[in-house]
């Protein structure tokens, strides 16, 4: 052992007070700069790179471009990774309706659509009604944005697979009862917007309801959802649809002066309705005017040249 021998021969261990700091400062500095790069690497590697827990904080975020870049980087390295499958299906999905390109709106769709069911095929019990309605609504906006109605029966299916599932969203009413109505099911939708009603009333679903009423021949449950419709109405294509479904109801039940005031109405807002202007062609053809019938009907044409009613009318032999 070392000692220091002091001048009157006293023997005293020597202090290491000295090395103990250095080597506690090594420690300190050795722990710190392990801890800096561990953080870095866990920030680069997990927060920051394509990782399943980066992949969850970017949505926590509502960072649907992130979200769906990463979720992609992931699943080039394992296509069946069911997280990262389902969160870009869900980014896909946003990044869709927020677009106002048609072709990237369809394009984000489908591959929404695709990434939905693979995800699943292998989806915890508890999440398969989620993903049920996340695809019935993709299907609903793909149907909306197709000319043709090839979707609606799919978002009919996977909405009520949802809902049987147990499922609660306030908006599958709704999304069921345009579904129901672009499938021709009239009572169907009748029913399903009635439903979301309940749930929250607006413009939209009361005049929604109304056309679907309409479309059954039943004018008078149409006519109590149309005269629901608030006076001050903002929407202006509600209310010019309103006009126009309570003309043909007058039309129909004869009351052509309330008819000609409805079609009038819509003239004042848009001078160039094809719609308007057909109907008030119909009146005049029930009073039996028909000159003035026919110069309406080719007013519409000048307006919409392919007016199919309009057309109709005109190629009749008779007028």
């Amino acid at each position: 052992m070392n000692f220091n021998i002091l001048s009157s021969g006293t023997a005293k261990r020597k202090s290491h007070l000295l090395r103990n700091s250095l080597i506690l400062l090594c420690c300190v500095l050795f722990i710190s700069a392990a801890t800096f790069f561990i953080h870095r690497f866990i920030e680069t590697r997990v927060y920051q790179g394509n990782s399943l827990t980066h992949l969850a904080e970017e949505w926590k975020k509502f960072d649907y471009r992130s979200v769906y870049d990463i979720s992609a980087a992931i699943l080039k390295d394992t296509a069946f990774n069911n997280r990262a499958l389902t969160y870009h299906g869900y980014s896909a999905f946003y990044l869709a309706i927020a677009s106002v390109e048609p072709s990237e709106t369809q394009a984000l769709l489908d591959e929404a659509i695709i990434n939905l069911r693979l995800a699943l095929q292998n989806a915890k019990p508890s999440l398969v009604p989620q993903l049920e309605y996340m695809l019935g609504k993709a299907y609903f906006y793909k149907n909306s944005a197709s000319n043709y109605h090839y979707y609606a029966d799919l978002a009919v299916l996977y909405l009520n697979r949802a809902l049987k599932d147990g499922y609660e969203a306030d908006d599958i009413p709704e999304y069921l009862g345009l579904s129901y109505a672009s499938l021709g099911m009239t009572m169907e939708s009748i029913s399903a917007f009635t439903k979301a009603l309940l749930t929250r009333e607006s413009d939209l679903l009361l005049l929604s309801i109304a056309e679907q009423y309409y479309n059954a021949g039943q004018f008078a449950a149409a006519e109590q959802y149309l005269f629901r419709i608030s006076k001050e109405c903002r929407d202006e294509k509600i209310t010019v649809k309103s006009h126009l479904i309570l003309g043909k109801i007058y039309t129909e039940q004869k009351k052509f002066s309330e008819a000609e005031k409805e079609f009038e109405a819509i003239l004042e807002k848009n001078e160039n309705s094809a719609d308007a202007l057909y109907g008030l062609g119909v009146i005049y053809e029930n009073l039996g005017e028909l000159i003035k019938a026919r110069s309406y009907w080719r007013k519409a044409l000048k307006v919409q040249v392919n007016h199919p009613e309009s057309l109709k009318k005109l190629s009749e032999g008779k007028l």
